[in-house]
């Protein structure tokens, strides 16, 4: 095997960006151990790899800090409720839903049964709904920004060959 055309077929890359199978790992760390270029070049990559993230970087806006913890606390401080008898058929004692209705939000419409969750619950599903979204939009993000550092990667390659070959 062409140790130049190993280092060669992207599986450094692979390897440095985790997307490398066990079998590929362990055969690519048996490579570094037994051949010096092997080394330098995964040493090299991760080098640039580094390099390249930390010019690609965006520091989040001032406050966004700040602006979770209020909304943590805020989750945080709500009461808690005295938990709750529930009415059985037949029986006159229990919790009663026609009264307590205006507290709760009914969730399943059935005939037979009933789901309630308190109002103030909303608040805490409406923030689960908002940081899914959010991190649903970094997941895309940063899946973008790595297949454009990887066209940068090999573009850079292109040109380091292109360069040593003259």
């Amino acid at each position: 095997m062409d140790i130049q055309e190993y280092i060669e077929s992207g599986i450094l890359e692979t390897y440095v960006l985790g997307m490398a199978s066990e079998a590929e790992a362990r055969e690519l760390l048996h490579f570094k151990e037994k051949y010096p270029q092997v080394q330098t070049a995964l040493h090299e990559l991760e080098n640039d790899l580094e390099l390249i993230a930390e010019r690609m970087a965006i520091t989040p806006p001032p406050g966004t800090w700040s602006k979770i913890e209020a909304s943590i606390n805020e989750l945080t401080a709500i009461p808690e409720y005295e938990q709750l008898r529930l009415k059985e058929p037949g029986k006159e004692n229990g919790y009663d839903f026609k009264t307590a209705n205006r507290d709760y939000i009914e969730v399943a419409e059935s005939q037979s049964t009933h789901m309630t969750i308190h109002k103030s619950w909303k608040w805490v599903f409406a923030a689960v709904f908002v940081l899914g979204k959010i991190f649903l939009a970094c997941a895309i993000y940063f899946y973008l920004e790595n297949r454009q550092a990887q066209q940068q990667i090999q573009e850079l390659k292109t040109e380091l060959r292109q360069n040593h070959l003259r």
